[in-house]
């Protein structure tokens, strides 16, 4: 499961500790998916959830009361800690432990891990847009962001992915496309999906065309921004002494791109190459790397973040949707 370093302008974990968090994420993985296969082998109750409805401004659309109770068993309530130093979060960082839960009765094995990987998939954006002492506030759409959990849960745990991160450079924030730092090159993704089954037709002009059926539209060459992508990283990475490749790739799940003069050192994936392409990404046994966490440091220095501080400890009601 690839590790979520930055998402957006949002506070993120490894910002504070690059070091300790990657391999806490892979420790806590391992041992709360033993914990939880061990509970549903065993037939531990399953953990009965309070829903909150949805209050008038909206904010808690769809989320799951952190307040719940184990059959035959006392019922846990969250407690509320103040906050009042940098050291008083370092003592209190184990709050932030990843506990799934069984919250509904698995059928099988596969069923266990979908659930699993769920609960897994809100750690981690957890984990991006919060410390104890700060939060971001997250989109939902980042919760029905189909790529995202796709990045997330299916590639193996040494990728480090940055999506969509905002740096700042001489004084002005610039979004960035989708950045995956392999133990071996820097993959910048550029995602071009609108409707489904659209054909995009490239070219070295300013704009692509873009067709749905009879209509034509056209749109900004993306390889423009991948361009601009590439060369921000390579300066950052001559700054900072590291030696990575870089790869630029466009990307459609759901559409056919047609770029004949595709450039050398463009990598061009569409609906007929995806499957095989994503196969090849996955196939990675090689291990964190130093120099792939010196550039996720390197470009962490400059990103931009927007969060708030935390009065005292808030217990995140936020951790799953309804």
């Amino acid at each position: 499961m690839a590790q979520l370093v930055k998402l957006q302008d949002y506070i993120s974990r490894y910002q504070r500790d690059l070091k300790r968090y990657p391999t806490q994420f892979v420790r806590l993985k391992k041992i709360q998916w033993e914990r939880m296969k061990s509970e549903w082998e065993t037939g531990v109750d399953v953990l009965q959830w309070e829903h909150v409805e949805e209050t008038d401004s909206g904010d808690k659309t769809g989320w799951i009361k952190g307040l719940f109770r184990r059959k035959k068993e006392k019922e846990v309530h969250w407690e509320e800690t103040e906050i009042t130093s940098e050291s008083d979060e370092e003592e209190e960082d184990s709050s932030f432990n990843f506990e799934p839960n069984l919250v509904y009765k698995p059928q099988n094995i596969e069923d266990l891990k979908r659930m699993y990987m769920d609960q897994l998939f809100h750690f981690q954006l957890k984990w991006a847009s919060s410390t104890l002492l700060e939060k971001s506030h997250v989109d939902p759409k980042y919760l029905r962001d189909s790529l995202l959990r796709q990045l997330t849960q299916k590639l193996p745990d040494n990728y480090l992915l940055l999506y969509y991160p905002i740096l700042q450079l001489k004084n002005a924030p610039l979004e960035l496309d989708v950045l995956l730092l392999t133990p071996t090159e820097a993959l910048c993704i550029k995602v071009i999906e609108e409707e489904n089954m659209a054909a995009f037709i490239g070219s070295g002009d300013r704009f692509w065309v873009k067709k749905v059926g009879t209509s034509e539209t056209k749109f900004l060459n993306p390889t423009i921004g991948l361009n601009r992508m590439e060369t921000i990283l390579t300066q950052i990475f001559k700054r900072d002494g590291i030696e990575m490749p870089i790869r630029k790739t466009i990307v459609s799940r759901n559409g056919y791109i047609d770029f004949p003069g595709s450039t050398f050192g463009l990598q061009v994936v569409d609906k007929r190459t995806y499957t095989e392409w994503f196969a090849q990404l996955k196939n990675s046994n090689s291990p964190m790397k130093h120099m792939q966490l010196k550039a996720a440091q390197a470009i962490l220095t400059m990103v931009q973040t927007t969060s708030y501080h935390r009065v005292g400890w808030e217990v995140d009601v936020e951790d799953e949707p309804s």
